[in-house]
């Protein structure tokens, strides 16, 4: 079946990797550890979330009251990752802009298959990468995007400042002679 899938994303112009991870999270291979984790997770203490949080588990908003259940987390390892219904539910709310906040852009890739052209989805950190640089880029493709951004927070404590600009390349007047 995995070989199938990688030949139709090839066919449609895709790629395709396996993933390089230490557990096969949400599949049936979980099952042998669920009842220690469910022992873990019954034992901590869960707060109101301090931002919403749109669940790859359903695909859509997260209420306070699954997110404090620890079996709401048991399932999160278990079953499937709705990823992609959670990428549309935020698409048809008018979401036309994401930052992706996790460790790489593979997320980034992910939702550009997923959406059309009309949004922009750019990554907060690039393995590769220096950390700032990254950050300050995709800050800037989201301003370029239309995100109003705090410039003057941005660069607080970086030495930063305003210049003038000359007005010579702005002003439009033409040079040629009329004809």
């Amino acid at each position: 079946a995995v070989t199938r899938l990688q030949d139709e994303f090839r066919r449609r112009g895709r790629r395709t990797r396996r993933l390089r991870v230490s557990h096969a999270f949400h599949s049936a291979r979980m099952e042998p550890m669920l009842d220690e984790f469910a022992a873990v997770a019954a034992t901590l203490t869960y707060s109101p979330a301090a931002i919403p949080v749109l669940s790859n588990l359903t695909g859509r908003p997260a209420t306070d009251d699954e997110l404090r259940d620890s079996r709401y987390w048991i399932r999160h390892v278990r079953e499937t990752v709705r990823f992609s219904d959670a990428v549309r539910w935020l698409a048809d709310a008018g979401m036309t802009n994401v930052l992706e906040l996790g460790p790489d852009g593979v997320l980034t890739a992910m939702t550009d298959d997923i959406l059309d052209q009309d949004h922009t989805a750019v990554p907060a950190l690039r393995a590769d990468r220096p950390e700032p640089d990254t950050l300050l880029l995709a800050v800037a493709t989201l301003h370029t995007a239309g995100v109003a951004v705090d410039w003057p927070a941005v660069f607080t404590d970086t030495g930063a400042r305003t210049v003038e600009l000359p007005t010579y390349a702005f002003e439009g007047r033409r040079f040629w002679m009329a004809p």
